[in-house]
C-alpha cells in the first residue's frame, strides 16, 4: 500500500530527532571560550558566538522545514490541495487534521482507507475522538515508562540514589515537563503516520496465513 509521497512523509518526520541532535551536538561543540587558546580572544570569541547561533537556527530552521514537508507530503499522498498544509501551523492537532483528509487517490487494496471510508459520519467521529485519546494515552504512558527506564539506569550507572535523581528532576521539573511534551507530541504523530501501515499490515495476515496453509 506504500505510496511515494507517504513513504516521503515518513521520511521527513524521522529526519526531524536526527537534525535536532545533530544542530545541539554542533551548539555545544561551538565553544566561545575555545578562543582563549588564541591571540584576538574578543574577535575569535564573537565569531565562535555568531557561528553558535547560526548552527542553532539552523537546526531550527530545518526542523520546521522538515515538518512542514511532511504535511506537504501527507497532503500531496492524498491529492488534496496544498491550501491544506497551511494547518501544520497546529502542530500535531493540524496535522491530525490532516490525516482525517478524504484520500483521493487510495493506493490499491489500501484495506485502511476502505475502512474509515466505509464509515457513516456518525460513526467516523467517534472513531476519531477515541483514536485520538487512544494515541495520546499510549504516547504519554510510552514517555512516562521511558523516563522511568532512564531514571533506573542513570541510578546504575551513576550510584545516585533513585530518590535524588527524581529530587534534582523535580527542581528542574518545567524543563523536563517541556522536553518530555515535545517528545510525547512527536511520537503522537509517528502512531498517526504509522498507524495505516499496521492497520493494513495485521489485515493481511488471515489472506497470507491462508496462503501458507495451501502452499
Amino acid at each position: 500500500m506504500f505510496k511515494k509521497y507517504y513513504a516521503l512523509a515518513i521520511v521527513a518526520f524521522l529526519l526531524i530527532p536526527v537534525v535536532t541532535i545533530l544542530g545541539g551536538r554542533l551548539f555545544e561543540l561551538i565553544d566561545p571560550d575555545i578562543a582563549l587558546r588564541y591571540p584576538n580572544y574578543v574577535r575569535n570569541s564573537r565569531i565562535l558566538n555568531i557561528a553558535r547561533h547560526i548552527a542553532m537556527f539552523s537546526s531550527f530552521a530545518t526542523v520546521v522545514t522538515l515538518w512542514f514537508l511532511t504535511c506537504f507530503f501527507l497532503v500531496k499522498s492524498k491529492l488534496q490541495s496544498y491550501a491544506w498544509v497551511a494547518l501544520g501551523v497546529l502542530g500535531p492537532i493540524g496535522f491530525i487534521i490532516l490525516t482525517t483528509l478524504r484520500d483521493h487517490a487510495p493506493a490499491p487494496g489500501d484495506l485502511y482507507r476502505r475502512f474509515v471510508d466505509g464509515l457513516r459520519l456518525y460513526l467516523r467521529v467517534p472513531y476519531e475522538l477515541c483514536f485520538f485519546y487512544a494515541v495520546w494515552e499510549v504516547s504519554y504512558d510510552a514517555i512516562v515508562f521511558k523516563r522511568d527506564l532512564m531514571i533506573i539506569h542513570q541510578s546504575m550507572t551513576t550510584g545516585v540514589p533513585v530518590d535524588k535523581i527524581i529530587e534534582e528532576q523535580s527542581a528542574s521539573s518545567g524543563m523536563w515537563a517541556f522536553g518530555e511534551g515535545l517528545e510525547e507530541m512527536y511520537l503522537a504523530v509517528l502512531i498517526y503516520l504509522l498507524w495505516p501501515i499496521l492497520f493494513n499490515a495485521v489485515g493481511r495476515l488471515p489472506k497470507l496465513w491462508g496462503a501458507a496453509k495451501q502452499a
